[in-house]
């Protein structure tokens, strides 16, 4: 029997069988695979079918495809793998008036900010932008205090996984984690939203920028740099020296925060072991933003030869 011109009897010599029937006779398999390795190998053998009459991609496009296999890996990952660099936080320190609160809503677009105390490290909870936006809809005077607003964000190691956070997150309701490291120090934070990228993919909204390139070739061997660049890019585009680093961090902004000890003011000039000198071009006192890295002076001289 027949329906919309496919075979619907598994049994059949179809050489080309669907991807669906593969997956109801992959538990015939080897017994010693586990389900996920079989389920993997399934999609990868039907990576170049298409469908019957030569149209369309088959069974699963291949953006179907690319999201089984985030899926069947999604377990893998911990919440250290699936967080915001400590580097990249957007927050507000409790010592912010209410207008500056108002402003970092305005100016990064995000809907939970975490709060601080002394330092990043000592994350007192987190505001929601609901709860901002109608005292400022009905004209109403703000709390004397408006850190009486904070909710209390999820607290995780960094070793817990990611499906575990998820599932955290869904059973508390809350939408935003903070990564706590071995010293109980902040490490990063977590959305809803990052864990969704991890099987979806990239998920852009009104509110991002277009992309734009964070590493950017100057004269003489010079790079202008967005702090959020990886050190896997760097390392590949610049100079693998500079993401030699013991310490786990992933971004230049991270290594300009541990090479100087501290959130390092703009004009700071810090040496690199590997003779790179890193400045500090934009930031403020909570993050850099910005950096110029400085070849060691012998690849200088060459450049200008």
């Amino acid at each position: 029997m027949a329906e919309n011109g496919r075979h619907t009897d598994a049994g059949d010599g179809d050489s080309t069988g669907t991807l669906w029937r593969a997956f109801r006779k992959l538990f015939q398999g080897d017994a010693d695979q586990s389900l996920r390795a079989q389920i993997e190998d399934v999609i990868n053998n039907h990576e170049g079918d298409t469908a019957p009459g030569g149209g369309g991609t088959g069974d699963l496009s291949p953006l179907e495809r690319q999201m089984l296999r985030n899926l069947l890996h999604f377990s893998e990952h911990d919440a250290d793998d699936v967080a915001i660099p400590r580097g990249e936080i957007i927050a507000i320190p409790a010592s912010a008036s209410w207008e500056d609160v108002v402003e970092a809503f305005a100016e990064h677009g995000h809907s939970r900010l975490p709060v601080y105390g002394e330092s990043l490290d000592e994350v007192k909870g987190m505001i929601h932008i609901k709860d901002v936006f109608p005292i400022l809809a009905r004209g109403e005077v703000p709390p004397a205090d408006w850190t009486s607003l904070l909710r209390r964000p999820l607290f995780v190691p960094q070793s817990r996984g990611a499906l575990d956070v998820l599932a955290d997150m869904r059973a508390q309701r809350v939408h935003l984690a903070v990564v706590i490291d071995e010293y109980t120090g902040t490490d990063g934070i977590i959305t809803i939203e990052d864990l969704v990228e991890e099987i979806v993919g990239e998920i852009e909204d009104e509110h991002d920028e277009a992309a734009e390139d964070w590493l950017i070739a100057l004269d003489n061997g010079v790079w202008e740099a967005d702090s959020r660049a990886e050190l896997d890019d760097v390392a590949e585009r610049i100079d693998p020296r500079l993401a030699e680093i013991e310490e786990a961090v992933d971004t230049l902004g991270g290594l300009a925060f541990v090479l100087a000890g501290q959130v390092p003011q703009v004009g700071t000039i810090l040496d690199h072991d590997s003779g790179w000198r890193i400045e500090i071009t934009d930031g403020n006192e909570r993050h850099v933003t910005r950096l110029r890295l400085h070849p060691p002076l012998e690849e200088s001289l060459r450049e200008e030869n």
